[in-house]
């Protein structure tokens, strides 16, 4: 039987300083970053699976406290099974996601069972506003605030979620986003991701 893939983790900051959760990650078996977000939908799927099982069933290290988890389309819309609604777990919805019927349904379908629902790389897309009331979480690229400024904050926070301020690669962007109000900070200036280690 083969060694499932390991998963390495990034923290997310609350404004003041403090641990609130962990982005986990997929990783290649020699711990690096693949790029999932380039491949076939089906071995994004593959990658979620993967991810999940680990936090299920594998090292307790990835258990320390809320972990955000990306999903794909077909675990929103039941194709794919998810874990019981936990209130330690956020199902990050990647910037792909179509807002079809089954999706908009799926999501409403989660959220009335308990789960915590996040969306990925918000940039005011149609399909990613059309999501937003069932959003407990909104992830911002920093790099999209230099392209949208506030006005993409302001409608990123227009149904009540927390908003996460994502990649923030510096201190100036540290107090930029603090600034503009963001809830939550992730990014290699705070906690780059690691990799768990198969015996942590």
């Amino acid at each position: 039987m083969s060694t499932p893939p390991p998963v390495a983790r990034q923290p997310i900051w609350s404004r003041d300083g403090s641990l609130f959760a962990h982005e986990l990650l997929y990783r290649a078996h020699d711990g690096s970053a693949v790029g999932v977000d380039q491949w076939h939908v089906s071995e994004q799927d593959r990658a979620t699976a993967s991810v999940l099982s680990a936090l299920q069933h594998g090292d307790a290290y990835l258990r320390e406290g809320r972990a955000f988890v990306n999903v794909t389309r077909s675990f929103i819309v039941d194709d794919l099974p998810l874990p019981p609604a936990d209130a330690s777990l956020v199902l990050e919805v990647v910037e792909t996601v179509p807002d079809d019927d089954d999706v908009i349904a799926g999501l409403r379908r989660l959220r009335e069972a308990g789960h915590h629902i996040a969306l990925d790389d918000f940039a005011a897309e149609a399909h990613q506003v059309a999501m937003l009331p069932f959003a407990d979480y909104v992830k911002i690229d920093c790099r999209e605030l230099v392209r949208h400024g506030s006005a993409l904050v302001d409608l990123a926070r227009r149904d009540g979620a927390l908003l996460v301020a994502e990649r923030v690669s510096d201190a100036g962007l540290v107090e930029t986003c603090l600034q503009l109000g963001f809830d939550l900070l992730q990014g290699d200036a705070l906690g780059a991701a690691t990799t768990a280690s198969p015996t942590a």
